[in-house]
């Protein structure tokens, strides 16, 4: 009976680890990053007015997407279409430490955020930016 239990247990977790697509599914996980960033940019630029309630939904979404993409780069998810530099994989302590930034950064913007200080929220935004920027050009492929 615990052999039988055991085998079924392996079976659904390989069959899972086998459905599972981390391309896929880190490209999702960063799709949902441009509608966000998009609409605080805009409040940002002036294009659209500045809403302090608005803008502090953004950046907590934004902290909280922040979260979501790291645990879909296993090692060897480099075949297929990607955009990914085998660097996540060869300089994991630099991926890391990338991560790390734009996480705190992404925090950041959300506290400053909630203060609604629109010098104060132009200046974080920017350097949240600057963070995807690094992480892009140091492990995403052109």
């Amino acid at each position: 009976m615990k052999k039988m239990l055991v085998i079924a247990v392996a079976s659904l977790l390989a069959s899972q680890a086998f459905a599972a697509d981390p391309i896929k599914d880190r490209k999702e996980a960063f799709k949902q990053y441009k509608p966000v960033v998009g609409q605080m940019g805009k409040m940002v630029k002036g294009e659209t007015p500045y809403n302090k309630d608005e803008f502090a939904k953004l950046a907590t979404q934004l902290e909280e997407l922040s979260q979501k993409p790291w645990q879909y780069f296993p090692a060897g998810s480099t075949a297929g279409k990607t955009d990914a530099k085998p660097e996540i994989w060869s300089k994991p302590a630099e991926w890391k430490q990338a991560i790390d930034k734009h996480k705190a950064a992404t925090a950041q913007l959300k506290q400053v955020a909630l203060g609604g200080d629109l010098a104060a929220i132009k200046k974080q935004f920017g350097a949240t930016q600057q963070t995807c920027k690094a992480c892009h050009d140091a492990f995403r492929k052109d």
